[in-house]
């Protein structure tokens, strides 16, 4: 087998590849002949088929069959040979393709950079110090007296947190516009359901009241008609309810499933599930700045076919996820150019990582592995049995598996970066209204 490699631009090769013709025709003959042996036609004897006649009637589609193998098979070893690493399909043009002559193509295609990750002790990360308090858990667990809460009317003006019926119908320049008619509607005032300036004009107004709130739509509204427009609406307010939360006490905890310990087991329940969330939410944040700072210290040059390999990825999940929101089986498909810098991003931070993980020789933990595995089941009723399915699932496993390998090249990263502490309280680290 001849090979010879050209370099076209950045990460483009092209190789040209000649098979010998006699290793092509050694491959024809074999199957022909075995062809012989298990076809069968009307007067002749099964097994005895004359190869003339086997090769009229398969010889060509034979020999098209052994010319699409030679190519590939051939392909694969020319890049091994030529210590060539294929980012994508190779794009095959053959050159010469004739009975017993040689077999010659050109392949054209695109080749993993060869790089080194530098720079990490330059990387800053800021990681948030932070504790449950019991003022987080009393916060958390009036959280959930409100989601539990029920509604009593009352008969006077409404304030902040109360609950309003009403009915409104909505003009932009005196015309009425779609969707700005409705009745019945609850709105709890202060909860930001509804555009700025609606929910305080309702303050203070009381049951059968009727109140003109001007208005204006914010700019990046979704509805581009409304955007920024100014609008009139007519309310006619039809209730006022207060908000009642439920004791907390036995018949509050029963709802969590919780049957014994009462509140103190609800307290200890609720702090774990926040301190679980709490890890979760630092380790994305510092995650996501050594991600960043990888990519900051190190550009890398991005095999196209990779990028658009990704962009597919990506926008057959947005369809897919589309699809379910909209419950339609049939969606437009969405502009490549929707994906293509989050595309870019991922493959390079995936080339990045993997070279970390090659050049430093990481492999998964096992007991990480395990331990991750053990956090994740202990929200089940069962965590056994959901250790036990990792286990007998290999695919889940490696899944898992691979998480932890990535946590462990942040890690890794962490242990060259600028790492400085922040003192942060558990709502701004959670990104919550104080």
């Amino acid at each position: 087998m001849q090979v010879s490699v050209e370099v076209l631009s950045g990460l483009e090769r092209r190789i040209t590849v000649g098979v010998p013709a006699e290793q092509v025709e050694t491959e024809v003959d074999k199957r022909l002949q075995q062809l012989s042996r298990t076809q069968r036609l009307p007067g002749f004897r099964p097994g005895k088929l004359p190869m003339k006649v086997v090769q009229q009637r398969w010889g060509d589609a034979v020999r098209r069959d052994v010319w699409g193998d030679v190519m590939q098979r051939s392909f694969y070893e020319a890049v091994t040979k030529e210590n060539l690493n294929p980012a994508g399909n190779p794009r095959i043009e053959p050159k010469t393709m004739e009975a017993g002559k040689d077999v010659e193509y050109v392949a054209t295609f695109e080749v993993y950079p060869e790089f080194n990750v530098h720079g990490l002790d330059k990387i800053e990360v800021e990681k948030p110090k932070t504790e449950v308090t019991d003022a987080d858990l009393d916060n958390m667990l009036e959280t959930l007296r409100k989601q539990r809460a029920s509604w009593t009317v009352v008969d006077r003006a409404a304030k902040d947190g109360d609950q309003v019926t009403i009915d409104f119908v909505g003009t932009v320049d005196g015309v009425a516009f779609e969707g700005g008619t409705a009745n019945g509607v609850k709105v709890v005032l202060g909860s930001n359901q509804m555009i700025p300036g609606f929910e305080e004009g309702l303050v203070g107004a009381s049951a059968n009241n009727e109140v003109e709130l001007n208005v204006t739509f914010p700019e990046d509204y979704g509805n581009a008609d409304l955007a920024g427009k100014a609008a009139v609406f007519k309310v006619v307010v039809k209730s006022v309810s207060e908000q009642v939360l439920p004791a907390l006490d036995d018949a509050f905890v029963a709802q969590f499933g919780i049957s014994e310990g009462g509140v103190d087991a609800l307290r200890t329940e609720v702090r774990k599930n926040m301190q679980r969330e709490l890890n979760q939410v630092i380790k994305n944040k510092v995650k996501a700045q050594v991600m960043d700072g990888l990519l900051k210290q190190n550009e890398v040059q991005v095999p196209q076919a990779l990028i658009d390999g990704e962009v597919e990825r990506l926008r057959q999940q947005a369809n897919r996820e589309l699809g379910m929101a909209t419950r339609k089986k049939e969606l437009p498909e969405l502009p490549a150019s929707l994906f293509t810098e989050q595309a870019k991003r991922r493959v390079s931070l995936g080339l990045i990582v993997g070279e970390i993980i090659r050049a430093n020789e990481l492999k998964a933990d096992g007991a990480k592995v395990r331990a991750a595995v053990e956090e994740l089941a202990s929200a089940y009723e069962t965590p056994s049995e959901v250790v036990n399915w990792y286990y007998s699932n290999q695919r889940e496993l490696a899944q898992m598996e691979a998480i932890v390998l990535e946590e462990q090249v942040v890690d890794f990263v962490l242990g060259k970066a600028q790492v400085t502490e922040k003192e942060t309280k558990f709502d701004e680290v959670m990104n919550r209204r104080q």
